[in-house]
């Protein structure tokens, strides 16, 4: 006995350009693309069943992506096919506060009076917490920036 009959998913004439537009752009990241692929083939016509077989996905991600592109209407083409976003914990430090690390890791560490050659996690760590810049940060965390800079 078959379920209820999902919700019907319609495109503007803007929507379907810009979603085609968006499948064969080569820089579309292949998340974006595949959902915009699955996007056009749920507005074709095609059921649940089809799509997740022409994708080699599930039919669970299918009625997902359409869930989650119908309670979003109001929102762009792009933000549609993004991720919603995730909970997690807070960042810990702002960007003015890592902009600020870096401009003393891109200071020589005389001007602050530091007998060294150069930087290390620990000298950075306790002149970012002299400056008031930061309460507390652990070494670690300073390296670990340092390096992804």
């Amino acid at each position: 006995m078959p379920g209820p009959k999902p919700p019907e998913v319609a495109l503007s004439p803007d929507e379907r350009h810009e979603i085609v537009a968006l499948t064969r752009a080569h820089k579309t990241p292949q998340h974006v693309s595949f959902r915009a692929q699955l996007i056009l083939q749920l507005a074709d016509g095609d059921n649940t069943r089809q799509v997740a077989s022409a994708l080699s996905t599930s039919r669970l991600t299918v009625r997902r992506w359409r869930r989650h592109w119908l309670e979003r209407s109001e929102c762009a083409v792009l933000e549609r096919l993004q991720d919603a976003p995730r909970s997690g914990t807070p960042a810990t430090f702002s960007a003015e506060q890592w902009c600020q690390i870096m401009a003393i890791a891109c200071e020589p560490p005389e001007v602050s009076g530091r007998p060294i050659s150069h930087w290390t996690p620990r000298e950075l760590t306790a002149e970012a917490i002299k400056r008031g810049i930061v309460e507390t940060i652990s070494e670690r965390h300073v390296g670990r920036f340092l390096k992804s800079g």
